[in-house]
């Protein structure tokens, strides 16, 4: 017999959208108030455009040099995404290879932790050294370090955290590792997974830019460091500003596809009736 989904009502939908709304709500509320206090502090204060511009001039700089500034953030806003993708991509391998090995991965996670502790700005100069340094590669880099990271200890965690009961029931009806893997491990690691990739979409951004400083040019590390040293804090903060906005355009996009991919997730479920 057929089973006829049944439609869902429009007023639920309604409220989902009005919930879902309401959520920016507060940030955008903190946010135009901490930019009234930046403001009032500033001319309360008599702060120096070196230490801290008012955001009117940020603004107007970021409106003037709309244009080049875009085009740098394009440039590495590619290198951040180069960096995310490989960074990302070789995490989630290597926590499903470490999954399954799991003496391996007792053995290999005490130094990836300890790698993890190292500074950003070390690996720029190094990664500087191995690639052309006015090649996106040592960017690229340098964002995939500090995305592999997070990624592979989710992920990880996601997988290793199967109850035993689950693998015993597919166990049961003769399934194999593989469909074990499939039909249970991924579905609980997805959550972990997409924790960690929107952390390491905003880590992306930062190393891109780090790693800026160190070489390349026309991106926006170099635009902030030579801002800073023509004395042009405004242009500089604008720079600022345009990162911020790309990095949480990743973040954004990151979540969305999130929400589609995880709509059978029944926490999720909870935490949006909530």
């Amino acid at each position: 017999m057929a089973v006829v989904a049944q439609p869902t009502p429009r007023g639920t939908v309604a409220a989902s959208v009005r919930t879902k709304a309401g959520d920016w709500v507060p940030a955008i509320v903190v946010f135009f108030l901490a930019i009234v206090v930046w403001q009032l502090a500033i001319d309360a204060f008599n702060i120096q455009k070196f230490l801290l511009p008012k955001p009117g001039a940020i603004v107007s700089a970021f409106w003037t040099q709309r244009s080049a500034l875009w085009s740098a953030g394009w440039l590495t806003l590619k290198e951040a995404l180069g960096g995310f993708a490989i960074g990302s991509g070789l995490g989630i391998v290597m926590a499903i290879v470490l999954a399954r090995f799991r003496r391996l991965g007792d053995a290999l996670m005490p130094i990836a932790i300890a790698a993890n502790a190292v500074p950003i700005i070390a690996f720029s100069p190094i990664f500087n050294a191995w690639f052309d340094p006015l090649s996106p590669a040592p960017r690229m880099a340098t964002a995939g370090v500090l995305c592999f990271f997070p990624v592979l200890v989710n992920t990880l965690r996601g997988l290793t955290s199967v109850r035993p009961a689950q693998v015993d029931l597919m166990r049961s009806y003769a399934a194999s590792e593989l469909d074990i893997f499939r039909r249970v491990r991924v579905p609980t690691a997805l959550p972990f997974v997409f924790s960690a990739l929107k952390v390491a979409t905003v880590l992306a951004m930062i190393g891109a830019i780090v790693s800026d400083y160190f070489g390349t040019f026309g991106s926006l590390g170099i635009t902030i460091k030579n801002s800073v040293s023509l004395f042009d804090f405004e242009t500089a903060w604008a720079a600022i500003l345009t990162a911020s906005i790309l990095g949480v355009l990743l973040y954004v996009a990151v979540s969305l596809v999130e929400r589609y991919t995880l709509q059978w997730d029944p926490t999720r479920q909870e935490r949006g009736n909530a």
